[in-house]
């Protein structure tokens, strides 16, 4: 006990599991009379059961069927918290969302993540399956404290929190993380964000999540970001993303390595190939930071020195977009605890899981599922790069500056201007 002080979460002490022991299991097969045109499927609960008798170690010598040893392990934190005596502020520490929430989402994952009884064991819960998932995001906490909160042993945690962070993203994220339509209502909202800036569609930015040094390519996941705050050699891969005024993802590019800039990720993502050069967001702003270049589509600060007053009342009116995208992944890491910390997910089965941990946001966002005080004072800390070519278009450059100069005078539209095309 001693050496694991410190590595539990406070809020949740782990009770002291009763001495383990061994069981024996003891299947009896089906006799050829019973169920004699089924082909495997279990539909006949009561019959299953009478299949099956759990007996201790003294049983060894009784006459049976097949035999499973099974590990007893302690449920007690499971079972607590999935019943009704647990609070609702108790279960939201835990899993950083509300009881409905979570149930709304086991009902829209069951047919997903559901299996069937066998004769040797029942099958796991869904509710059981999805808390897995969901707990491991939320915590970040190994697999091993995994398999002692709900009782079942790692490997079978550690499939279960990929199957669930498969299926979030197979059958959510299609209906969850989608580009506005109509956009009339979100350019409103950002409208009010800015202080008059029309038109904008979506505010971006682009965060990286600390990975194990990987055994091929190394240096490609070198993160090159070594400030005051990082000093440190780590490793990283990157996460751009798109929100909509308040702040649930309408667009995410997941997975390029960490050596490369917020620029380089930008144009190797669907939103450039598929959007911006497609000529889908003309007459449309998508804001962004000054790591990106300045675009036909994408609006950014001005980064030069000795600024005149329209232009720094454009960087501030900007700052206000460029806030909702910076709060909506400070959330995002504050609330999956995963994210937070070099993780144990393998780099293939990564963008899953970063995947499945923004489609819960917005889930979580739109449910209006807020974060307890502890959790919400996480700091984001992304040191920002300026693009090594900031301005790609003269025609948005034109246009950047017609913005700036109505926004000091308040004449016009602080949004009329656009690149002709």
């Amino acid at each position: 006990m001693a050496a694991d002080k410190g590595k539990r979460p406070a809020d949740y002490p782990i009770p002291e599991a009763e001495p383990s022991s061994k069981r024996l299991v003891v299947v009896r097969s089906p006799t050829a009379s019973s169920n004699s045109g089924g082909s495997g499927s279990n539909n006949d609960g009561e019959h299953d059961a009478a299949l099956a008798e759990v007996t201790t170690t003294a049983a060894v010598g009784r006459a049976g069927g097949r035999r499973l040893w099974v590990k007893e392990r302690d449920r007690k934190w499971w079972d607590h918290i999935s019943s009704p005596a647990c609070s609702e502020s108790e279960f939201r520490r835990a899993f950083r969302m509300s009881r409905a929430t979570f149930e709304a989402i086991c009902d829209a994952l069951g047919s997903a993540v559901a299996k069937e009884d066998t004769m040797l064991r029942a099958a796991i819960p869904v509710r059981q399956r999805v808390a897995v998932c969901i707990w491991r995001l939320a915590t970040g906490e190994p697999l091993r404290l995994v398999s002692k909160r709900f009782g079942l042993g790692i490997s079978t945690c550690h499939k279960l929190v990929l199957e669930g962070c498969a299926a979030i993203k197979a059958v959510l994220m299609p209906n969850t993380v989608m580009w506005p339509e109509p956009i009339d209502a979100v350019a409103a909202g950002f409208k009010l964000k800015s202080g008059g800036i029309s038109n904008v569609v979506g505010a971006m930015y682009t965060t990286h999540i600390p990975i194990i040094a990987p055994k091929a390519n190394v240096a490609a996941y070198y993160n090159r970001r070594h400030t005051e705050r990082n000093q440190k050699t780590s490793y990283s891969i990157t996460v751009q993303g798109v929100v909509d005024p308040t702040g649930a993802f309408t667009d995410v590019c997941i997975g390029w390595p960490g050596s490369m800039s917020d620029a380089d990720v930008l144009e190797r993502s669907a939103l450039y190939a598929q959007r911006g050069a497609a000529g889908l967001l003309r007459g449309q702003w998508v804001v962004g930071g000054a790591e990106y270049p300045l675009m036909d589509w994408l609006l950014t600060p001005y980064t030069h020195q000795n600024m005149t007053w329209a232009q720094h009342v454009f960087n501030e009116r900007l700052d206000g977009v460029r806030a909702v995208a910076k709060g909506a992944f400070q959330r995002l890491k504050a609330r999956w605890g995963c994210l937070q910390r070099r993780t144990e997910v393998k780099l293939q089965d990564l963008p899953v899981v970063l995947g499945a941990c923004c489609v819960l946001h917005n889930i979580c966002e739109r449910a209006g599922d807020v974060l307890d005080p502890e959790a919400a004072s996480y700091q984001l800390f992304d040191d920002e790069m300026v693009a090594d070519n900031p301005v790609r278009s003269k025609a948005a450059a034109n246009a950047r500056d017609g913005i700036a100069h109505n926004l000091l005078h308040k004449t016009g539209d602080g949004g009329a201007s656009f690149p002709s095309s």
